[in-house]
């Protein structure tokens, strides 16, 4: 595995180095002791994963506040996706700032998300299932958003959304946010 800095504090690109043979590929895709040694400490406890049968399916940008923060580890095992990871952390360096990164099931790219990080995605194909790998465990009830397309962070999506649920779409903008 390569461990890729962003420009977000803390946010990392997480790149699989698949074996391949006239089989096809093994790839090593979560070792503790590997994101450990990369100054990225993190054992997930849970895994989820996200189906998205239509092209254009936004998801985000969303958070769990602390005390029931979460970690992240993001990544496409079936289609195409636009993620981006926006840093809420007040006292980070990267406050405000954003990195969108395309994950698909062919690049095997991930996207580390730290706690305090809100995340997103942007589906840009059809089918695009997504997995999760969470620590600790997600707790219900205590989630949050931001607005995908609030003027405090600018991220740039490559298309619009055709499709969000109705409580993405009503994320309050971070400055209105206690």
């Amino acid at each position: 595995m390569r461990f890729l800095a962003t420009d977000v504090v803390g946010v990392m690109i997480i790149e699989a180095e698949p074996n391949r043979d006239d089989r096809g590929g093994f790839a090593r895709l979560h070792c503790p002791e590997a994101f450990a040694a990369a100054g990225v400490p993190f054992e997930p406890v849970q895994t989820s994963l996200s189906t998205n049968p239509a092209r254009g399916t936004l998801r985000g940008l969303h958070f769990q506040k602390a005390p029931y923060a979460e970690t992240k580890l993001v990544r496409a095992v079936r289609g195409r996706i636009f993620d981006v990871a926006v840093d809420l952390r007040p006292d980070s360096p990267t406050h405000r700032q954003w990195i969108g990164t395309e994950l698909s099931a062919t690049n095997q790219r991930a996207l580390f998300i730290p706690e305090g990080v809100a995340h997103g995605f942007l589906t840009l194909e059809p089918d695009s299932d997504v997995l999760y790998q969470i620590a600790p465990a997600h707790t219900p009830g205590h989630g949050s958003g931001v607005r995908w397309n609030d003027p405090a962070f600018g991220v740039v999506w490559p298309a619009s959304p055709a499709l969000m649920s109705p409580a993405d779409a009503a994320y309050a903008d971070y400055d209105a946010q206690d």
